[in-house]
């Protein structure tokens, strides 16, 4: 099964694309057109209403910087508190599954929380900028 541990690299690929798309997905509905009405929604959630713009630029920003593998962990920390604030907030009423329920923003906040411990990859930005730099620290 070595074949496989080679592969982990494309796994995180995988991951951080798919979080990273669907993050951008969502925050550019906010960012862009929609953040009067996340502002209103984040009140009604007994939040103060800036709030709603670190929540938007969480998902946006946020999913922007995943994708590329770019401060993934920190990135990846503020999209995973997102998700479980709108699980808290918004979708934990609704149970697991149905309409309105938990299991999409729990999943994503999973794969958040796993790039969280586990980094970017060897295949990002990350890798890129910071392992040169403990290269030539080495060196």
């Amino acid at each position: 099964m070595r074949f496989l541990d080679r592969l982990q690299p494309l796994a995180l690929l995988v991951l951080r694309v798919t979080l990273g798309v669907i993050m951008i997905a969502h925050g550019k509905q906010k960012v862009f057109g929609g953040m009067e009405r996340h502002v209103q929604s984040v009140i009604h959630l007994g939040l103060p209403g800036w709030m709603a713009y670190l929540s938007a630029g969480a998902e946006f920003f946020g999913g922007i910087l995943v994708l590329v593998g770019l401060i993934t962990r920190l990135a990846s920390l503020a999209v995973c508190i997102n998700m479980c604030v709108a699980i808290a907030g918004v979708h934990w009423k609704n149970g697991l599954v149905g309409n309105g329920g938990y299991q999409f923003p729990l999943a994503l906040a999973a794969i958040a929380f796993a790039l969280i411990f586990y980094g970017a990859g060897p295949i990002s930005l990350d890798s890129i900028v910071w392992g040169r730099r403990r290269s030539r620290a080495k060196a």
